[in-house]
């Protein structure tokens, strides 16, 4: 929003072909946008040996399903809001028209930090696996943050351009993604050496061991499941498209990933399965691929690792650039940030921002001597989960609110009120779980610093949106009046 002669506020400028991107993707170009973000086969070689050595839980395929429940219960309700709001705000314009603008802005805050913490994270785990796999091959040793670095610049150049050209991409690694994933799977369950058990899918075998920790190494893995409102101007058919591709993105992704841990610990067998992911962790995906499916496979697999990386960096990136970008329209951020690109029509200026926050975020930790992984990928990730988390369990407030206010959109009780009240009460759950174990998540003592530093962040972040919206409430009234409106349906 700028300011005239006589300093009173202008209003927000009319949305054009300028501030409103072509309508190119459909049902699975977001579904693989959004599958991708949850990395899959980062998943299976991290997330399942984690969740299994860290808590000693054998039952962590039910919880995958369970989770998948609660986030299909939130979907009813984020599903019922898009269809009345399609703006690419997503929690940011949810928030803002169910809970009031200045949470809003809140929210804003916050979802910059937690999406720019796991592409950050994210990019230096990518920087330590590339770097041993090269390694491990070739002999030639290449600095992680320089692989990341790279990365950056390809990642940005995709995000600065079509939102297409980036989904055809997606799909690619997607499909090698899954297709390699699925292998795995057949291969450990033929050759499960105590046979296939149906134990850990038993309610016993879920909560026995440390069930806090294992909701909340579980959770994680589903973590960019929700960007599909973001692409909400950019879908064909956005009040249909954005809740059809929820749906079918959290069911894949719960099934897969519960058949995935199930076959796993079928591999490693059952009685053993917890103590050999505590022992051999990342790693024992491709242990169990050396000996049931032979090295090549193995080999194959820790290079598809990569590329899973590298797709859930793109899908991260383009979440960051969308909100961005929709800031910027609205007048929350420097309005040149709202722009989209005159060819491409993207927001490349978002693009282009995120792919600056990167580099420096990199380089910063590079110049500490910083691990890539211990560091940059455990803190921040995990920070970024704790804000999303805390984000979905806004959302499901902010669904009630929007339908209370408005009865005559005629939404089902269920969409409106049942599935976000008892999503939400799920999520301050699970919230409370990983604000409490946030200490075993980092892998540290319950008394360093950091167990509480990460989590302030996004109090502050959070505080400093709220204290943002108050100000624009005050000084520039034109534009806080437009917080979430240019979303409105």
């Amino acid at each position: 929003m700028a300011l005239d002669r006589q300093g009173s506020a202008s209003p927000a400028p009319p949305l054009t072909a300028a501030t409103v991107p072509e309508r190119r993707i459909g049902v699975a170009g977001i579904v693989f946008v959004v599958v991708a973000a949850s990395a899959p086969l980062t998943v299976a070689a991290g997330g399942v040996p984690q969740s299994l050595g860290v808590t000693g839980i054998l039952g962590i395929p039910l919880l995958y399903l369970l989770i998948a429940v609660v986030l299909g219960l939130f979907s009813a309700g984020y599903a019922a809001m898009s269809r009345h709001i399609t703006g690419a705000g997503a929690f940011y314009a949810y928030t803002a028209q169910g809970l009031g603008r200045t949470p809003g802005v809140g929210a804003a805050f916050v979802a910059l930090l937690a999406y720019n913490a796991m592409q950050i994270g994210i990019a230096g785990l990518f920087g330590a696996t590339t770097a041993e796999f090269i390694d491990a091959r070739t002999g030639v040793e290449i600095p992680w943050w320089v692989l990341v670095l790279a990365c950056t610049a390809v990642v940005g150049a995709l995000g600065y351009r079509r939102v297409d050209v980036g989904v055809r991409v997606l799909a690619v690694l997607l499909v090698l993604e899954f297709g390699t994933v699925l292998i795995f799977d057949i291969g450990q369950f033929a050759s499960a050496p105590e046979g296939v058990s149906t134990t850990p899918l038993t309610w016993g075998a879920a909560t026995d061991g440390s069930l806090g920790v294992a909701l909340c190494c579980v959770f994680a893995a589903y973590m960019g499941f929700e960007s599909a409102a973001l692409y909400s101007e950019e879908c064909r058919d956005p009040r249909r498209t954005v809740a059809r591709a929820t749906y079918i993105a959290v069911g894949l992704i719960g099934v897969f990933y519960a058949a995935t841990a199930w076959a796993m610990v079928s591999g490693a067998g059952t009685t053993q399965a917890t103590r050999v992911a505590a022992e051999e962790g990342p790693q024992m995906m491709f242990t169990l691929s050396s000996s049931t499916l032979g090295t090549v496979f193995a080999d194959f697999a820790q290079f598809f690792l990569i590329t899973s990386l590298l797709a859930a960096l793109l899908s991260f990136h383009n979440a960051v650039a969308r909100y961005v970008r929709s800031l910027g329209r609205e007048g929350v951020l420097p309005r040149g940030l709202g722009a989209l690109h005159p060819r491409h029509t993207s927001p490349h200026r978002g693009s282009l921002l995120q792919t600056a926050v990167t580099a420096v975020v990199i380089g910063v930790f590079a110049l500490a001597g910083r691990d890539p992984v211990a560091d940059v990928f455990t803190w921040l990730t995990n920070l970024g989960a704790l804000g999303v988390i805390l984000l979905l369990f806004a959302t499901s407030a902010s669904v009630i609110a929007y339908f209370a206010r408005r009865p005559e959109l005629r939404e089902p009780l269920w969409h409106r009120l049942v599935a976000p009240l008892l999503s939400g009460a799920a999520l301050a759950v699970v919230f409370w779980l990983a604000l409490t174990n946030f200490s075993v998540q980092l892998g540290v003592s319950s008394d360093n610093p950091l167990r509480w530093i990460l989590p302030c962040l996004i109090l502050i972040a959070g505080a400093a949106g709220v204290v943002w919206g108050l100000w624009m409430r005050r000084v520039r009234p034109a534009a806080y009046a437009g917080i979430g409106g240019a979303a409105g349906g």
